[in-house]
């Protein structure tokens, strides 16, 4: 028996989950649902900037505040999402939250000051946060137990692309029309049709957990993941580090001009092979395996990017990066959930996002502190240390903390 294998699993399971189909039709509505989020919102991501400036005539400091609302919303609203996810129905929970996500598009149109901009941006956070987790742990409760390792894996891929096509299809279709409203409309039916994807969505029914204690911390962040958490949050923060000023990078340090397009292309490649191709070790139950390998090759990527040889390993290492987050950020969604008890996936998805959430952020301010007072090159060589801290730490500690924690119930 593969030792990454959940206990309780026997050779004599093989028959039945062959009988098992992965690609259900509820599973796939909430795939759709999901990728209809995430384009929604990141249609309009790279454009709110210039319409601020258009619109308000914002400038670049009340821009970046006015932009930055949403994210402390949702960081915010991430463990008590988990909560109301473990807590109540889980259906009523993720149409409620993708109800008031359609809804803020239309709060985007009606807003006439920057003040109200700032607001329905800020709020529509909240919906975004909560909506994320609710429909993940949605995703994980239409799977058949014995396809749950590589359906996790699988459903990543849905984001993944929306957030690889939308911002490029929301420049293209301001470039040929110039209208903001008009893409402001286009999230909106978009977010519509999710919700209407999300609304037929059949989940099983299961029972509430009697005799649960009425208030624990574990109903906000799953404590048994604690380990975990420190690690993904290293992981977050090299992402945040690297996404946030590879433009500037590459123009300073590199000398690579109308680069950054590419650079996303080839790490969104990159997510996507790995999601593919890491799918079937997860379904061999090889999942401190699968994570080991991409923990690995990102840090390949992220010392490739700091060495700064030319253009050729600019890309590599966008392709190595996104070769290596692709498989180790669903290994460990996979660990969490295994920690986890069954009524805690909400709280375990929420764990997980909170903690890559909270790296993202402390590494778009070490970055910028970094880049401030020393050096881009700086910043990136630190991205390299702290995968390098990151690596070692799953090596050594995380993989063997998550064997002695996992429960055999998920």
């Amino acid at each position: 028996m593969n030792d990454d294998m959940t206990y309780g699993e026997h050779p004599s399971s093989t028959a039945a989950a062959a009988e098992d189909k992965l690609w259900n039709s509820d599973y796939l509505k909430v795939m759709c649902s999901n990728f209809l989020l995430f384009f929604a919102f990141y249609l309009i991501a790279p454009l709110l900037p210039l319409y601020l400036n258009d619109r308000f005539m914002a400038d670049k400091d009340t821009i970046g505040i006015v932009l930055s609302g949403y994210v402390v919303a949702t960081l915010m609203i991430r463990p008590f999402s988990g909560f109301m996810v473990d807590s109540f129905n889980r259906k009523k929970v993720l149409m409620l939250c993708f109800f008031v996500f359609f809804i803020c598009f239309a709060g985007y149109i009606g807003a006439g000051t920057l003040l109200m901009f700032a607001i329905v941006r800020t709020m529509h956070g909240i919906p975004f946060g909560a909506a994320t987790v609710a429909n993940s742990t949605v995703a994980i409760d239409v799977l058949p137990s014995s396809r749950r390792n590589e359906g996790i894996g699988f459903y990543g891929l849905s984001n993944n692309l929306a957030m690889a096509i939308a911002p490029s299809a929301g420049i293209y279709i301001y470039s040929v029309t110039g209208d903001f409203p008009m893409l402001f409309w286009i999230s909106l039916i978009l977010a519509l049709a999710g919700f209407i994807c999300t609304s037929r969505v059949r989940i099983p029914t299961r029972e509430l957990i009697k005799n649960k204690p009425k208030m624990s911390l574990d109903h906000f962040f799953l404590g048994r993941a604690w380990l975990m958490a420190v690690n993904i949050t290293l992981f977050g923060l090299c992402w945040g580090i690297m996404s946030n000023y590879v433009a500037i990078y590459e123009q300073e340090e590199l000398g690579v001009a109308d680069g950054t397009g590419i650079f996303f292309m080839m790490l969104s490649g990159g997510l996507f092979i790995s999601r593919l191709y890491g799918s079937k070790s997860l379904r061999a139950g090889k999942i401190t395996h699968n994570c080991a390998r991409g923990v690995l090759l990102s840090l390949a990527g992220y010392t490739l990017f700091a060495l700064a040889f030319g253009e050729w390993s600019f890309y590599l290492s966008a392709l190595l990066v996104g070769l290596g987050n692709g498989q180790m950020y669903p290994a460990f969604l996979n660990m969490f959930i295994k920690v986890a008890r069954h009524d805690q996936r909400g709280t375990a998805n929420s764990s997980i996002l909170i903690s890559w959430d909270l790296g993202m952020g402390i590494g778009i301010l070490l970055g910028g502190f970094l880049a401030e007072y020393i050096s881009y090159s700086a910043a990136f060589w630190v991205t390299a240390a702290m995968q390098c801290a990151g690596t070692m730490m799953f090596l050594l500690f995380t993989r063997h903390f998550y064997m002695r924690r996992r429960l055999n119930e998920n």
